[in-house]
């Protein structure tokens, strides 16, 4: 299903073309039914410049880490309601959440012990910045890695996963994990603890889909639709691009890379 949003307004989303390759993202039923609670919305961006300088961006990881040296701000524990939601909510398929943490419990972590926060690439920075500062977990994927496109669901069978950053390694999650995937290829574990090597975003990336995830009712639905928002505004400057789409209760979207 596809909501518009305004500023700034996505743009509209050509139908396919008959022989065009189409890639499907969506929450599989079962992950609908099991966790009501839990949404997911999306933005795809075109036309990305990844490896240009994004001074917008630069400077609100740095506030942010000023924040935390001042006092002014102190990031997010287990002790949050959000965290804990994110916590029981693995717990509920049997992952340990101080093992496999969510992407959130672990960034808002590395900030308070730190004080600092990685240096990646533009996009994957914003979308750091997004998901701390709106506390939902945040992340990106390059769309021209995908064979048939993602799904989140449960992990099953003959399923791989490629942990990011070590690309000669294959782990086979276990069967009944919340995971996205591509076909067989999981390309992000335990929800959203870690994404896989296979469908990074690099400096060369040019377009992606990228989604952020809220539990309700720690997060409200208009927090987490203020998070895309946020997110195709410090965008915008440096995509040719962005579209917003939901995928939720068992529905779809395409997407022509």
């Amino acid at each position: 299903m596809n909501r518009p949003e305004s500023t700034p307004a996505p743009a509209a989303v050509p139908a396919p073309a008959a022989g065009e390759r189409r890639l499907t993202v969506a929450v599989s039923p079962e992950v609908a039914a099991r966790y009501p609670q839990c949404r997911t919305v999306y933005l795809v961006a075109r036309g990305v410049k990844n490896g240009e300088p994004w001074p917008r961006t630069e400077e609100a990881l740095g506030a942010l880490e000023e924040d935390v040296r001042e006092g002014r701000l102190t990031p997010a524990d287990e002790d949050h309601p959000v965290i804990g939601a994110w916590h029981g909510l693995l717990r509920s398929f049997g992952t340990n959440p101080r093992r496999a943490r969510p992407s959130i419990d672990a960034l808002s972590r590395r900030l308070r012990t730190s004080g600092r926060l990685p240096r990646v690439s533009p996009l994957v920075d914003t979308c750091n910045v997004v998901s701390l500062r709106h506390l939902v977990p945040t992340g990106g994927f390059d769309l021209a890695a995908f064979r048939t496109g993602m799904e989140l669901r449960l992990a099953r069978p003959g399923d791989v996963y490629v942990p990011l950053g070590e690309p000669d390694v294959t782990e086979t999650p276990r069967e009944g994990e919340v995971v996205y995937a591509d076909g067989n290829q999981v390309v992000t574990r335990h929800w959203n603890h870690r994404d896989s090597d296979v469908t990074k975003v690099t400096g060369a990336t040019r377009d992606a889909v990228l989604l952020l995830e809220g539990i309700a009712p720690v997060v409200p639905e208009e927090r987490l639709l203020a998070a895309r928002r946020e997110l195709a505004e410090l965008l915008a400057p440096h995509a040719e691009e962005i579209a917003f789409h939901d995928a939720e209760d068992g529905r779809t979207f395409e997407i022509v890379p």
